[in-house]
């Protein structure tokens, strides 16, 4: 049976919606909701972030093994929460739904560390490991987003009085989204491994077979 890939139009639309709409934040004058959210700097950053998976496969899948199929599921899946966030921003989700923000924080770093896990986690043995190593790396993630953050938006803003507690808040949800793909990631490696077993069983008993 075929298995199902994610054609690549899927992460090059994702990338086109999130600089669009970025494009139209940072230009298109009188929109007060994008008002203050540094989306010049998202305009140069965000792209560049959701890019450099798919560089970075380049640079070093590709040069190795010319047939090697690009990862076009995983490339989507650590785009996706770019075109998220933007989107939220767009649809003023952030300032109109109160559990919004908490729940991007937990979706987003499930998505990203998922596809994070399936570019690099599923070679990694034990099992038990490529849970670790996905959530460690969301863990750092997330620290690193929230300086990104600090920087940008608190240390000279008006929050700095709840921002100890939102960050917490956000390192955790974001520590159990990548705790939640690594697991994923640690099942559908699992499965894969049966599923190569069998066709190797499946090869094995029909070589005699063939040889009759």
């Amino acid at each position: 049976m075929q298995r199902r890939t994610v054609p690549v139009w899927v992460p090059v639309l994702v990338v086109v919606l999130t600089v669009g709409q970025l494009a139209v934040a940072e230009w298109w004058p009188g929109i007060e909701r994008f008002a203050d959210k540094a989306f010049g700097a998202r305009l140069v950053a965000y792209p560049v972030m959701m890019l450099l998976a798919p560089a970075l496969w380049w640079l070093v899948v590709r040069r190795r093994d010319s047939s090697a199929r690009p990862p076009w599921g995983a490339f989507t899946l650590i785009m996706l929460p770019f075109l998220i966030d933007v989107t939220g921003n767009s649809f003023n989700l952030y300032d109109t739904i109160v559990w919004w923000d908490d729940a991007n924080h937990f979706f987003n770093w499930l998505l990203l560390l998922s596809g994070i896990g399936l570019l690099i986690g599923q070679r990694i043995r034990p099992h038990w490991a490529q849970v670790l190593m996905i959530t460690g790396a969301g863990a750092i993630l997330a620290i690193c987003w929230e300086l990104g953050e600090w920087y940008t938006f608190i240390r000279h803003g008006t929050e700095l009085d709840v921002a100890y507690q939102d960050t917490l808040g956000d390192l955790t949800l974001g520590t159990l989204g990548a705790l939640c793909a690594g697991l994923i990631v640690m099942a559908l490696s699992r499965r894969n491994e049966v599923a190569q077993d069998d066709r190797r069983t499946a090869a094995s008993t029909d070589a005699p077979r063939r040889g009759l």
